[in-house]
C-alpha cells in the first residue's frame, strides 16, 4: 500500500518510544562514566567512504544519486563516518579520543531475507588513538559494564582475533581463501568439506573451523602450530588480554560472563585488524546477538590527508534486539508517562487565561507535562473520567477572570 512504511522501515510509537530511550539512556549512563562523549556524524555519506577501502561490500549499502551525479549512500554502521570525521576533522588533538552515538544506520537486505529489516537503531563507542592490551581491555569491560547496568546476567563474551585469523587463511591459495573464509564466516562445516581442497589443506580448514572454547584449550591448540614470530606474539598478547579480562572480572563484577576464544569469530565488515569479539544473550527464544565489534588499526589512514593512521577500537549494541531480550525481564516502561496537571478552561472565553497558566506551572518547574484540555467545555465528571483514564492527577479549573480552583483526584 502507497500509505505504509517502505519494506525493511518501521514507525516507532510512544511506549515504543520510551521503552527505546529507557535502554539508550542506561547505556548512555555507562557511557558517560567511563568518559566517553557523543558524536553525531552525518547520515549521508559518500559512497567511497562507507565502503571503507573496500571492507564494507558495496551491495549493503542504500544509494543515492545526487544532482552532480557524485555517488552518496546511508550509512550502513558509524565506525567508518567517526573515523573519517577523526582523521579529517581533529587533527592534532591530545589521544585517546573516546566518543559514543546513538544512532540510526540503513543496511540494504539480501535477497531471501524474510525479515527484510533495512533500518536499525544502534548504540556504541569507538576509542581512537589508543592501543594495546590495556585499551582493548577497557572497551571489553566498558560492554560488560554496558551489559549489567541494563540488568542482564545469562550472557557471555565471545573473543577471536581478526588479524591472527587472517594470518592462518595466509596458507591457503588466493582462489581458496575467500571460499573458506566465507564458510568459517558463517559456521558452514558443511561448505567447508565440499571444497575442492588438498587433504592437508582441508584439514587445516576444519582445524580452524574448530578452533573456539576454553580460551586456555584454544591458546594450547594454537600454540601447537608452526607459528612465525608475528603469530607468537598475538597469541601472547592475547593471552594476556584474556589474563587481564579474567581478573578485572573478578574484580568488577559480581556476575562475570562466561569467555569464550573463538579464532573462528570473523565479523561483517572486513576493516578489523585486533581483537573482534561479540557479547551474546542466552535468550528463551534463541541465542542473540547483543553487541559486536572490534580492533581497526588502519581504517584511520583511508581518511587521513596524508595517510597517517591511529588505532582503533569500539562496538556497537543493536538496540532491537536488547529490546527483545529486555522485554520479558518486565524493566521496560510499561506505559508512556501521564502528563502531571490537566488544565481546563471553564468557558470558551478563559482559553488565553488556560494557556497563560500552563505555561507558568511548565516555567515553575521544567520537568511537569501540563496539557490543556481542548475538547470544549464539557461537563466537570467527564473531564475528571477522562483525566483519571490518561492518569492525570492534578487539574486546574480556568476561568477568564477568577483565580483558578486546584483539584487533586483521588486514586
Amino acid at each position: 500500500m502507497v500509505y505504509q512504511p517502505p519494506v525493511g522501515a518501521k514507525d516507532l510509537f510512544p511506549l515504543d518510544v520510551a521503552q527505546k530511550r529507557w535502554i539508550e539512556d542506561r547505556l548512555q549512563q555507562v557511557f558517560h562514566g567511563w568518559g566517553y562523549h557523543r558524536i553525531i556524524t552525518s547520515t549521508l555519506e559518500r559512497l567511497d567512504t562507507l565502503m571503507a577501502g573496500g571492507a564494507v561490500q558495496r551491495s549493503t549499502v542504500l544509494q543515492l544519486q545526487d544532482r552532480d551525479d557524485e555517488a552518496l549512500g546511508l550509512r550502513p554502521e558509524l565506525t567508518a563516518s567517526i573515523a573519517r570525521a577523526a582523521a579529517t576533522r581533529m587533527a592534532g588533538v591530545t589521544c585517546p579520543q573516546r566518543f559514543y552515538y546513538n544512532a540510526n544506520v540503513f543496511r540494504r537486505a539480501n535477497r531471501g531475507d524474510f525479515k527484510r529489516q533495512q533500518e536499525f537503531y544502534q548504540a556504541g563507542v569507538e576509542l581512537l588513538g589508543a592501543g594495546g592490551v590495556g585499551a582493548d581491555a577497557e572497551v571489553l569491560l566498558l560492554l560488560a559494564d554496558c551489559v549489567t547496568n541494563l540488568g542482564l546476567s545469562d550472557w557471555f563474551l565471545v573473543l577471536g582475533d581478526a588479524g591472527l585469523t587472517r594470518s592462518l587463511l595466509s596458507a591457503f591459495p588466493d582462489s581458496q581463501r575467500e571460499p573458506v573464509r566465507r564458510a568459517i564466516a558463517h559456521l558452514n562445516r558443511m561448505q567447508l568439506e565440499t571444497l575442492p581442497l588438498s587433504p592437508e589443506l582441508k584439514a587445516r580448514a576444519l582445524f580452524l573451523f574448530d578452533l573456539r572454547g576454553r580460551p586456555e584449550d584454544v591458546l594450547q591448540q594454537v600454540s601447537s602450530l608452526d607459528l612465525d614470530a608475528t603469530q607468537h606474539a598475538t597469541v601472547n598478547t592475547l593471552k594476556a588480554l584474556i589474563e587481564l579480562l579474567q581478573a578485572s572480572f573478578t574484580r568488577e563484577h559480581q556476575v562475570a560472563p562466561s569467555l569464550v576464544l573463538d579464532l573462528s569469530l570473523i565479523q561483517t565488515f572486513d576493516y578489523y585488524t585486533g581483537i573482534v569479539f561479540e557479547a551474546i544473550s542466552s535468550h528463551a527464544s534463541g541465542q542473540r546477538i547483543l553487541a559486536q565489534g572490534g580492533r581497526y588499526d588502519q581504517l584511520l589512514g583511508l581518511y587521513h590527508p596524508q595517510g597517517m593512521t591511529s588505532p582503533g577500537i569500539g562496538f556497537t549494541f543493536n538496540i532491537e534486539d536488547l529490546h527483545q531480550v529486555l522485554l520479558p525481564t518486565e524493566q521496560l516502561p510499561q506505559d508512556t508517562p501521564p502528563s502531571d496537571w490537566l488544565v481546563v478552561p471553564t468557558t470558551a472565553s478563559a482559553y488565553a487565561a488556560a494557556f497563560a497558566y500552563a505555561q507558568t506551572i511548565r516555567d515553575a518547574t521544567p520537568a511537569m507535562r501540563v496539557e490543556v484540555e481542548l475538547n470544549g467545555v464539557a461537563s466537570a465528571d467527564a473531564i475528571r473520567l477522562s483525566a483519571r483514564d490518561r492518569r492525570i492527577r492534578q487539574i486546574a479549573w480556568i476561568s477568564a477572570d477568577a483565580a483558578p480552583e486546584l483539584e487533586a483526584l483521588a486514586d
